[in-house]
């Protein structure tokens, strides 16, 4: 699956993890499982409820999470943080 990075996602991500070399490390290890095969269940991708209704989500360690959507082959990727920072 091809990925893309929102340009909010891409400020969030620098304003969360800007200084933090490991998270930027399992987030790239997470991108690559999820680009080979995003139903991973390592990933533990979900769909989403609610307002985020139409968005899934996939864990990048036991609290941080990515949130996105698909179209066809491409997934969006609009939002990153801890579970109380994206839900």
């Amino acid at each position: 699956m091809k990925v893309e990075f929102t340009h909010e996602f891409i400020k969030i991500f620098k304003k969360r993890f800007k200084h933090t070399a490991n998270i930027q490390n399992k987030f790239d290890n997470r991108i690559k499982l999820f680009s080979e095969n995003y139903q991973n269940p390592q990933l533990k991708d979900h769909q989403l409820t609610d307002k985020l209704q139409g968005f899934r989500s996939f864990s990048i360690t036991g609290d941080i999470r990515v949130i996105y959507y698909k179209n066809d082959d491409t997934a969006y990727f609009v939002d990153i943080g801890t579970h109380n920072q994206v839900y």
